[in-house]
Order: structure tokens, then C-alpha cells, then sequence
């Protein structure tokens, strides 16, 4: 049985350990909501972006519908992982990598066995885990997240839809966390190049088109729609991992909180225990030696 200076330590631990979950779980929450703000805000956006781009395709006469439009035999695949860059979040980080892992094992094993498949990724977390395991890290993007905007997240577009232009790419891949709510966060893997326009036409099929007046030319305003649509695309993934990142933190720091109570109540049991034990244990000396004395 441990002495009473051991619980009465641990006690103390415990308790400045409940006072940190405490204060994480309302700076998670204070964070969450700006960021869900976002996050809602940036969906019809990016909804209505979507449709314009696919509207205009759909009704497109062009053989040639631009470069990130291009489909060709997938050899080299670039994954985007988005993870956080920071820990105590729960599953939020270990669900995307496992995702990941059970990407490169299932749809692009051949690719992931010839050592053609690369990793962007945006976060310390993701980084961390995949230099660690020796897997083809390209590109690298950090602290995007502690002041998120729109400039500071093009970069890591650019560059895919560069090296998709370049070749040196088939196929590029998005995997964040897509935010429903505090406690729930959903594993999305959205193809980002080459876009799927064949399954967008399929969508309008039936459907009324719209009639647009386009000027200037077909051709420029698909030339620039298309590269808008791509970083607004991984911009709003962005968003929702950041928002689906602290309401991940907040639902772990309020377990914690919970679990802590409950060790509480355990310490404090077992101290007041060990403290009867000892209790009990110097009365039976003191009448011992009073019997002893007695005889003696």
C-alpha cells in the first residue's frame, strides 16, 4: 500500500493536470467557434464556385479544356495530407494517417510499391510521422494554421497544380477532416487534379443549364475559373480541418477533465484508506504497549 505522502502527491498531480484539461477545453472552444464560423461561411462559396465551373464545362464546346483538366495513366500520385500542429486532439490525427496508409495499401499499391507515390504535408503531425517512416516527403507546410487565410494556403496549391502541369504527377489527392460537429469529424479524399469533369457533366445531364454571357472569351474565363476553383478547393479544406481540429481537441480535454474527476475520487479514496490503515495501525501499538506495561 502506498504511504500517505505518495497519494497526497499524486492528488496534487492529478488535480493541476484537471486545472490544464480545463483551460485547453475552453480555449478549444473559444477557437472552435470562429473557426466553424469560417468554415460555414467558406461551403456555399465554394458550392456555388463548383457550379459556375461545371456549368461553363458542361456547356463548353472546347476539345481542350485546359491543363488540370487532363487524364492520363496514373504512375505518380501526390497525396495532400492535412493534419494539425499540435497534439491532444484525440483520433484527429491518427485517423487521417491511418486513411493514408489504407490508400496506399488498397487504390495505389502498385504505385506505393514502385516508390511513385509522394506526400505533401500541411501540419507538424503529419510531418513528423511519415519523415519518421522514411516515406517520400515532398513538400512540407507548417504554423498555416495559427493565422489561416486564403494567401497563406494557395502555396501549397500552387505547387501541386505546378507539378501536376509539369508531369510530374498523374493524380493528386486531398485527405483532411471535414467538420460536423463538435464530436464528430468525417475522413474526406477528394481527387483535386485531374478534375473530374466527366462525372460533372453527368451531373447536369437532365438538369437545366445555365446561359451565360461570357466576356471576354470562353477560353480565358476557364483558364482562370479552373485554378480559382482548385485553391479555393484545398483553401476550404483547410477550414474545415482547423475547425474539425479543435472540436476534436475539445471533446479530448473534456474526457480528460472527466477522467481526472473520476482519479480524484480513487486518490481520495485509497488516501482516506491508507490513511485509517495507519490509523488503526497506532492505536493497535499504543494499546500493545499499554498491555505490555500492564504486564510487565
Amino acid at each position: 500500500m502506498p504511504s500517505l505522502k505518495e497519494v497526497r502527491n499524486r492528488i496534487n498531480s492529478v488535480r493541476s493536470t484537471q486545472q490544464i484539461t480545463k483551460a485547453m477545453k475552453m480555449v478549444s472552444a473559444a477557437k472552435l467557434r470562429k473557426a466553424q464560423d469560417k468554415s460555414i461561411q467558406m461551403r456555399p462559396y465554394s458550392k456555388r464556385l463548383g457550379d459556375i465551373v461545371t456549368n461553363v464545362l458542361s456547356n463548353s464546346e472546347l476539345g481542350n479544356l485546359g491543363t488540370y483538366a487532363q487524364e492520363r495513366p496514373v504512375n505518380n500520385v501526390l497525396i495532400i495530407a492535412v493534419t494539425s500542429d499540435r497534439g491532444l486532439c484525440g483520433g484527429f490525427n491518427s485517423n487521417i494517417i491511418k486513411s493514408i496508409l489504407s490508400l496506399l495499401n488498397d487504390k495505389y499499391a502498385d504505385q506505393h510499391h514502385k516508390g511513385k507515390v509522394s506526400i505533401l504535408t500541411i501540419g507538424k503531425k503529419g510531418r513528423d510521422y511519415f519523415k519518421r517512416r522514411n516515406f517520400k516527403l515532398i513538400e512540407t507546410y507548417t504554423e498555416l494554421f495559427s493565422k489561416l487565410s486564403f494567401d497563406s494556403a494557395k502555396y501549397a496549391a500552387e505547387y501541386a497544380m505546378q507539378s501536376f502541369a509539369n508531369h510530374e504527377f498523374d493524380e493528386v489527392v486531398i485527405i483532411y477532416n471535414e467538420f460536423k460537429n463538435v464530436a464528430t469529424q468525417i475522413i474526406r479524399q477528394e481527387q483535386m487534379l485531374p478534375l473530374q469533369l466527366s462525372k460533372s457533366n453527368d451531373k447536369q445531364k437532365g438538369a437545366n443549364k445555365a446561359d451565360y454571357i461570357y466576356e471576354p472569351e470562353k477560353e480565358q474565363i476557364i483558364a482562370e475559373l479552373l485554378p480559382k476553383t482548385l485553391k479555393v478547393q484545398l483553401y476550404r479544406s483547410l477550414l474545415e480541418s482547423n475547425a474539425s481540429e479543435h472540436g476534436a481537441r475539445m471533446t479530448a480535454m473534456d474526457k480528460a477533465t472527466d477522467n481526472a474527476g473520476e482519479l480524484l475520487k480513487e486518490l481520495k479514496l485509497t488516501y482516506n484508506r491508507t490513511r485509517q490503515a495507519a490509523i488503526t495501525k497506532e492505536i493497535l501499538e499504543i494499546v500493545g504497549g499499554a498491555e505490555a506495561l500492564a504486564n510487565g
